[in-house]
């Protein structure tokens, strides 16, 4: 074979692995039915966001993402494996297939969205990193706090704020860091730090299974930006476009009024947005290879991000974030919670 032939051989060689490779790599929605369940990634038990029940069950505003999806799939919220993993291998896991996708308070991030293989399909909290100290050190700032051993999860972009946060204050500090949030807690709680840092949602949460919760204060300070959202490999637009859309849903769901208790009767409803996402108008969801009422089926599980919110991290629970006044308000009450037209 003559050298200009090996090359065209070589070329298409490559053109095939490569074709080979975008056909497995939109696969994933096929995959997902096939098996006849989601495998949907969480992090290590943190109450709120993705909380292990004594019967085996998991619950959060994250996990309800994962339910969701399931529903939207299968009108089953509930056909779903859950892989609890540390936050040091989270996105190697969701590289190699093991799971469909991840649903854990990631932070969506330059280098995660351009260098790692993933795509983040969306918001669905904003937090913010803060600093959580016992009552009794008498330390009332972050700036207080030159000097301390911190506590901090190894592998996260809160290692790297903390670092950056401290260098730009012209302040000292000694990490204690591991991979495992349950080793990070119990350091801090046996005096193994003089703080614990972490996303302020992750602190709330933490602290609200503290044998006495009051006893710990979160700092006032936020030194951060902290979008979180679920997050899914590179390579399947249409896996991706169906876990953004159902996103999307639970959010347009709220500022249409369509709750998990009055979906049916909004079926009869004469708004035309409301008729779109219920699938009455429309053919959205066989765009995205589900049926064009999964909304329907996803309200009537899950309810509406609002539903979502209060249920799991609201002012009502024990972890009693606010949300008035915050950046997780819909955008008309000044918050950034804002879907994109369902048309």
């Amino acid at each position: 074979m003559n050298r200009h032939l090996s090359i065209l051989a070589a070329a298409a060689a490559v053109g095939i692995v490569g074709y080979a490779h975008d056909a497995q790599a939109q696969a994933t929605l096929a995959q997902v039915k096939e098996r006849g369940h989601l495998n949907c990634q969480v992090g290590l038990p943190t109450p709120g966001f993705y909380q292990l029940g004594d019967d085996g069950t998991w619950s959060g505003i994250d996990v309800d993402v994962c339910r969701a999806v399931s529903a939207a799939i299968f009108g089953d919220p509930d056909r779903i494996e859950y892989q609890s993993v540390t936050s040091a291998v989270r996105f190697t896991s969701l590289a190699n297939g093991e799971s469909d996708m991840l649903s854990r308070t990631t932070t969506w991030t330059a280098v995660r969205d351009t260098q790692l293989g993933l795509n983040f399909a969306g918001v669905n909290f904003y937090d913010g990193q803060g600093f959580l100290v016992p009552v009794d050190s008498g330390i009332s700032s972050t700036l207080e706090l030159d000097g301390a051993t911190v506590c901090v999860l190894t592998g996260t972009t809160t290692e790297l704020n903390l670092a950056d946060y401290f260098r730009a204050n012209n302040m000292s500090f000694t990490p204690v860091t591991n991979e495992n949030v349950n080793v990070l807690v119990e350091t801090y709680l046996g005096g193994g730090c003089d703080a614990y840092t972490n996303d302020k949602s992750g602190l709330a949460a933490r602290r609200s299974a503290f044998p006495d919760p009051t006893a710990h204060v979160i700092l006032p300070e936020t030194i951060s930006k902290e979008p979180l959202g679920p997050v899914v490999r590179q390579g399947d637009d249409a896996w991706a476009n169906l876990v953004r859309w159902v996103l999307f849903g639970l959010i347009e769901a709220e500022e249409l009024g369509v709750t998990a208790a009055n979906v049916d009767e909004m079926l009869g409803s004469d708004n035309p947005n409301i008729k779109r996402l219920l699938g009455v108008e429309g053919n959205i969801g066989e765009g995205m290879g589900v049926a064009n009422d999964f909304m329907v089926t996803v309200l009537k599980e899950i309810g509406n991000y609002g539903e979502m919110y209060e249920r799991h991290v609201g002012e009502n629970t024990p972890i009693g974030i606010p949300r008035a006044g915050t950046l997780n308000a819909q955008w008309f009450d000044g918050g950034l919670m804002y879907a994109m037209p369902f048309r």
